[in-house]
């Protein structure tokens, strides 16, 4: 690996204790040693295209899915395990049809269907959209061995713990001088154009810590049962069995009032070969049933939906995420507030502006 400090190629005995022999620098992360197969500098470049080099803000569950999206492709099947069985199964083979003892040569045979097996199951995906490390343990493990080393979070990550309620709350790591993107205040409830509710807290963070809140005068929940009000809503979720019921029972729950679906498309990302998929516990038979009964799912999507699989939306990365948020909250609030209807409607083109003075004409040459 290369050390993230003197840029030196390390070999496996020249950095003991995840210190740099030619350095003696300590450094947080060695792919040999974690599951996801980080180092400082991957975690540092992904770090970089997430928050477009310090431009935008990044949770630690944003980080994770992007650093898991090439393990969550892959089968949980080892070829290397295969490996074992073919070899001793083609060597008893051997020995029992030398020898003609046939239970040699049957047991053989018996390795060689279970490393056959092996490689169709990897053939098949077994085990795919498993990440190889919990969300839960990527904080546990990775970021908490980051924080003991550097003494923070990665630079310009934004805690994603809880959500915060003032502007000076955001607390984002970094060294001084690094650029800071513009954080916003939380709108009361009162004052609010509309609500926005987004159930993944790090997404949430993420949306608070851009200032999206602020913007567009909306209040910003994680947990619909505290909602108020009586403008429209609008739901952030997963394309998963639950995400997608829940703009359902909210319409439910709340009559008369609009409720915009904001959330993935689960169509549309089944059919796009860039997205990736995740894998959890499978939802309940009454969730599938209520599902069933919209009408909205074709058999094959609503199978897919009972065997776990979901789009993620701590899945999508910080700048398409806020570009979407920001073009949707724009639209649902100047229709609900009159004042932005008309500005929306005169356009700044037809605003009124002071006469423009006319340029001074040039002084004459050799004065």
């Amino acid at each position: 690996m290369i050390c993230p400090h003197c840029e030196k190629s390390l070999l496996r005995k020249e950095r003991p204790g995840n210190v740099c022999g030619f350095c003696r620098r300590t450094y947080a992360l060695d792919p040999k040693t974690n599951d996801l197969r980080l180092s400082d500098l991957r975690v540092r470049r992904v770090m970089g295209t997430l928050t477009d080099q310090g431009q935008l803000p990044c949770t630690p569950g944003q980080l994770w899915y992007a650093l898991s999206r090439k393990s969550l492709r892959e089968s949980g099947v080892q070829l290397g395990c295969g490996c074992l069985p073919a070899y001793f199964g083609a060597a008893l083979c051997f020995v029992g049809l030398i020898t003609r003892l046939p239970l040699v040569a049957v047991g053989g045979g018996l390795l060689l269907l279970v490393a056959l097996g092996l490689l169709i199951a990897k053939q098949a995906g077994v085990g795919r959209g498993r990440p190889k490390i919990a969300r839960s343990a990527f904080r546990s493990g990775p970021l908490a061995e980051w924080r003991r080393v550097y003494g923070s979070l990665p630079p310009g990550m934004v805690d994603d713990d809880r959500l915060p309620d003032r502007a000076d709350d955001h607390r984002v790591s970094g060294r001084a001088g690094d650029h800071r993107p513009p954080y916003g205040q939380a709108v009361p409830a009162a004052a609010a154009t509309a609500a926005l509710i987004c159930p993944d807290l790090s997404v949430a963070v993420c949306l608070a810590a851009a200032g999206v809140p602020a913007r567009h005068g909306l209040t910003l929940l994680t947990d619909p049962r505290r909602l108020t009000g009586y403008g429209p809503v609008i739901v952030l979720h997963d394309a998963s069995a639950q995400g997608l019921l829940l703009v359902r029972r909210l319409r439910v729950a709340l009559p008369g009032r609009t409720v915009i679906d904001a959330g993935l498309p689960l169509r549309r990302l089944r059919e796009s070969r860039g997205a990736v998929p995740f894998r959890d516990t499978g939802p309940s038979e009454a969730d599938m049933a209520e599902l069933a009964a919209s009408g909205e799912f074709t058999p094959a999507e609503l199978k897919w939906l009972a065997k776990g699989w979901s789009y993620p939306l701590v899945g999508v990365p910080p700048a398409r995420l806020l570009a979407v948020v920001d073009r949707v909250a724009e639209r649902v609030t100047t229709a609900a507030d009159p004042q932005r209807r008309r500005a929306a409607s005169l356009g700044f083109l037809t605003w009124p502006a002071p006469p423009v003075p006319p340029m001074p004409s040039a002084p004459p040459r050799g004065t």
